[in-house]
């Protein structure tokens, strides 16, 4: 675009030097002022002399004029030209950006001039593909969670139906079979509301606008806090949690939410590390921000997967049905609210180690 540019300047100096020499230059000397001064006296009767001043008249004492109106007359020839290329340019992009909103899978082509353009554009159509593809696969991963958690209602819900019925009919059942009976549909009713949580869960994740209301948060305290309420999760699991955090460390931030974040990330630490190992929670501040790392020791995570850990609906581990697992949301959530705080999150993974870092400024 930029030698085109310099190229019309050219041709406008040059057509205008030529419209001087030859049209302005010529117009004041022979041939063309005898024929003038010919054809005044041939059609109009005029005498030689007479015919000369109006020769001298309007074309010699009007040099001036004569040559603004051939710039005129050369810089509209030129900018009528150079409309006519930039319209092509302008229908070329207009076909490029028809193209961009299509579905197919054709490059997208512009004249070598826009050439700028077309890598653009082309940039844009691969990165618009891309999210439409993950956006369709995250909307399969949600239907296909959404089957299986309305599958597994069934199971505890046929369980609480089959054992309030046993108790509604058999009224002389002796005690220790009804506690048990009613112990048994107690823990169907908390799964099931586990299982309804976890569609609200979905619902919610799409509709949801994060709003933070922040406070001086002591991260020592949270981490400790964290730790003493997972204990027994972490003595079914055989586990053991070490805090390590930098004394009086504090961030503005909202509590409830990071702390959601790091009760997601501890929930996977614990499913996932290895019995008798130690889970650490530690907390430091590396320049402006604040770096808090929870670590677990167990199987690694490949790298293929490590890439989509924070993705909605994406769950590592696809063989853990729902009775097990969650709906994929918890990681994808936290993402949300450490991004919202300004902050982010990564996992690492190798060595059987595993370390989710959060980053989030000190102010």
């Amino acid at each position: 675009m930029i030698g085109q540019v310099i190229a019309i300047s050219i041709v406008t100096a040059v057509l205008g030097l030529i419209i001087y020499y030859i049209f302005i230059d010529g117009i004041l000397q022979a041939p063309f002022a005898e024929l003038f001064v010919m054809g005044l006296q041939t059609f109009w009767d005029i005498e030689y002399y007479e015919a000369v001043g109006v020769y001298a008249t309007i074309f010699r004492q009007n040099k001036t004029l004569w040559l603004a109106f051939g710039f005129i007359v050369l810089l509209l020839i030129v900018f009528y030209f150079a409309l006519s290329r930039f319209k092509s340019y302008f229908i070329a992009i207009s076909k490029g950006i028809d193209a961009l909103a299509a579905e197919s899978t054709e490059r997208i082509a512009l004249p070598d001039e826009l050439d700028f353009m077309e890598r653009k554009l082309q940039s844009v159509k691969d990165t618009l593909k891309e999210r439409a593809v993950l956006a369709q696969e995250a909307e399969q991963r949600k239907n296909d969670l959404v089957v299986y958690l309305a599958h597994d209602i069934k199971t505890p819900l046929t369980s609480v139906i089959g054992y309030l019925s046993l108790l509604n009919e058999a009224k002389d059942m002796p005690i220790e079979q009804r506690a048990k009976y009613v112990d048994i549909t107690l823990d169907k009713a908390h799964r099931l509301e586990q299982l309804i949580d976890e569609f609200f869960e979905i619902t919610r994740f799409n509709l949801q606008t994060i709003v933070l209301e922040k406070e001086q948060l002591n991260l020592p305290f949270m981490l400790m806090q964290l730790a003493d309420e997972f204990y027994p999760l972490f003595e079914a699991g055989q586990l053991q949690a070490e805090v390590d955090a930098v004394e009086e460390l504090t961030i503005p931030a909202d509590p409830d939410k990071l702390g959601r974040v790091f009760n997601n990330i501890l929930k996977n630490a614990v499913a996932y590390s290895s019995p008798n190992s130690v889970i650490y929670l530690r907390a430091r501040t590396e320049k402006d921000n604040a770096i808090i790392t929870i670590e677990n020791t167990g199987k690694p995570i490949p790298p293929s997967k490590l890439e989509r850990i924070f993705e909605k609906f994406y769950r590592l581990d696809a063989s853990r049905g729902t009775q097990t697992g969650g709906a994929g949301l918890g990681l994808a959530i936290s993402k949300e609210i450490v991004v919202a705080h300004g902050g982010t999150i990564s996992a690492t993974s190798s060595d059987n180690k595993t370390v989710f870092s959060v980053r989030l400024p000190l102010n």
